[in-house]
């Protein structure tokens, strides 16, 4: 943080520049050694990282992975508690010299747009660069949508090997404009007979199906969102000469991503965390939870927004969403970093009118004992943000252990004590 008080952008970026090389230099070039694909995109990542390895797995393959859940090598995983997505350049390089002296051949990474904007994934020697979707997101930090899109670019422009690209994505278009040795294209709305198409596909409660050119799947996850992120696995496979069937044989033993869309208690209500923490992602995570609630049950939902400064535009957005879709809202902390916590839930109390329960409580935890005290048989809770975050961010850099889910039992099993 000092350094960049001190040093103008343009030494910045040289200063960012230099360390990749570095930590190149420092552990052996190591992705030379392997095959790494590389994960873009505002949301999915963490799942189609996910999918992805099951998949190469299922094919034979020694796999290393690092998402936002954990860093995986071969069959040795633990979680992330950066909190980063995407870390330091040493810390990459590093965790790709470990995957190559595991024997892996693939690693798989989630490439951010805070990652390229200080070069961390430069000095890695990509074979696939996948782009999921594109949202409005760390506006404040890039300065505007394009600039954000044009960080995303940058990925894909370095990346000449094999691109695979959501054509229902608005900003599909945009990402085709790189060159490619080979591109792969996918999606459920177009008719584009050279890309991997889901047909009839279906959302049930727990569960997905759809059809790949007459292979059928039908996986334990939830949304459509995760179709999108099935089809992105598969065209990986694809793009490494890996068969349909393998695939669907890989996918159809995932029973859930980490705090994604994950059922935390079943009955007597159901209580599901989600890491949703975008307006849109919000939105098709309250979609997909509507779509399988009895007529007369009720949405309950806890959500906050990230402080910090970053992105105060979407706070009264999320409001407006919860308020469109729940019919009980509670408004919690979820990682202030140094703003004043009760003035990010006021800003997103901006966006909710026209709705008659409504609740601040700051402390988390406290929120979801409210939560559990206005559910009834049948309802359902949903809570956002976080999923299975370790931490949680307060002022002066200080971080407490943290897991919605690991709260949700806690909560819920003194509950059943009274």
């Amino acid at each position: 943080m000092k350094i960049k008080k001190i040093i103008p952008s343009f030494l910045l970026s040289w200063y960012h520049l230099s360390l990749a090389f570095l930590g190149a230099l420092i552990y052996g070039f190591p992705s030379k050694k392997l095959k790494v694909i590389g994960i873009t995109g505002t949301k999915g990542k963490s799942t189609v990282v996910e999918l992805t390895r099951v998949i190469l797995e299922e094919a034979g393959y020694k796999v290393a992975s690092l998402s936002s859940i954990k860093f995986r090598i071969d069959k040795k995983e633990w979680p992330n508690k950066l909190k980063m997505t995407m870390p330091g350049r040493f810390k990459i390089q590093g965790f790709l010299r470990k995957a190559v002296k595991a024997g892996c051949q693939y690693a798989i990474l989630e490439v951010t747009s805070e990652g390229i904007l200080q070069h961390r994934q430069r000095f890695i020697d990509f074979n696939v660069a996948l782009f999921t979707n594109l949202s409005p997101e760390h506006i404040e930090r890039h300065g505007s949508f394009e600039k954000y899109r044009q960080a995303k670019g940058k990925f894909f422009k370095q990346c000449k090997k094999n691109h695979i690209i959501n054509l229902d994505d608005k900003s599909a278009e945009y990402f085709l404009g790189f060159k490619a040795t080979r591109r792969w294209k996918y999606g459920l709305r177009i008719s584009n007979s050279n890309s991997i198409i889901a047909e009839n596909p279906q959302t049930l409660n727990d569960r997905i199906k759809f059809s790949i050119k007459n292979t059928g799947f039908n996986l334990s996850l939830s949304g459509e969102f995760n179709i999108y992120n099935s089809l992105a696995a598969v065209c990986i496979g694809l793009s490494q000469g890996i068969d349909l069937e393998i695939s669907k044989k890989a996918l159809e033993k995932v029973k859930g991503i980490p705090g994604r869309m994950e059922t935390v208690i079943e009955k007597p209500f159901k209580v599901i965390v989600d890491y949703a923490h975008t307006p849109d992602s919000l939105e098709k995570v309250y979609q997909t939870v509507s779509s399988f609630q009895l007529p007369t049950s009720n949405l309950i939902c806890v959500l906050g927004s990230c402080g910090g400064g970053r992105d105060k535009w979407k706070r009264p957005e999320m409001g407006k969403i919860a308020a469109k879709y729940c019919d009980k809202i509670i408004l919690t902390n979820e990682d202030p970093y140094d703003e004043d916590p009760l003035q990010i839930i006021n800003g997103i109390g901006q966006g909710i009118h026209s709705i008659e329960y409504i609740y601040k409580i700051l402390d988390r935890r406290k929120a979801i004992k409210k939560a559990f005290e206005l559910a009834k048989e049948s309802d359902v809770v949903i809570i956002t943000g976080k999923g299975c975050e370790p931490w949680m961010c307060l002022a002066n850099g200080k971080k407490i252990p943290w897991d919605d889910r690991k709260i949700v039992k806690e909560e819920y099993n003194l509950r059943k004590q009274f």
